[in-house]
């Protein structure tokens, strides 16, 4: 192990007791793929699954993952309506299991996130039994200001240009504090404690896992 990835591994473990003192559970591992199995044996064949948009999960193989196991899996982006998409988020809200990222994360345990419709932070606040939240330590920072400039500077003009987003960031790759009507930085949502033991479960990883 080199020191750089020691240093990581450190790290992680002080989020982690970090973490632990905001009733959410953390977990550290060196590799995506040490943390898709690690996942995928914690979580009970037949269970109910459902996800936010998230790069991370696509990228650790998680997605593939619950494809290939033996889940009902809830895909809100199958809706082809309105009403469709309204019905498929309402069993989202009752699945046994809820996967995503967290857009940046603090070295005290904090988990930071910008959501747009809002449907994925409402679900890590409230709603399915278990949330998952695969997060590469590429989006640990060092304080809740920190990470939401980073989240604006670094993740949201990502992701304006994966979406092809009419706003400034995807122009310029910086924040502009825009209210242009296709923005995504709606919701701002900081999570300084779970309410429910168990709940809320962090799985660090000592690669780079989306924007």
């Amino acid at each position: 192990m080199s020191h750089k990835s020691t240093a990581m591994a450190k790290q992680a473990e002080t989020i982690i007791k970090n973490l632990a003192k905001r009733n959410m559970e953390g977990y550290y591992f060196d590799t995506a793929a040490e943390c898709t199995r690690a996942i995928l044996n914690a979580v009970p064949s037949g269970s109910v699954i459902s996800w936010g948009g998230s790069e991370s999960i696509k990228e650790s193989g998680l997605m593939n993952g619950i494809h290939n196991g033996n889940y009902k899996l809830i895909d809100r982006s199958a809706a082809k309506t309105p009403e469709e998409s309204r019905t498929l988020y309402s069993q989202t809200v009752l699945a046994d299991y809820y996967l995503m990222s967290s857009n940046a994360i603090t070295l005290d345990g904090e988990l930071i996130n910008i959501d747009g419709n809002g449907n994925r932070v409402a679900c890590l606040i409230q709603g399915p039994s278990h949330v998952i939240l695969v997060v590469g330590m590429n989006k640990v920072v060092t304080d809740i200001r920190s990470g939401i400039a980073r989240v604006r500077n670094m993740a949201s003009p990502a992701n304006a240009v994966r979406l092809n987003r009419n706003i400034p960031c995807a122009a310029t790759g910086t924040c502009h504090d825009c209210l242009a009507p296709e923005c995504f930085c709606n919701q701002i949502v900081v999570t300084r404690r779970s309410g429910h033991t168990g709940r809320i479960k962090v799985y660090l990883v000592g690669e780079p896992l989306g924007y």
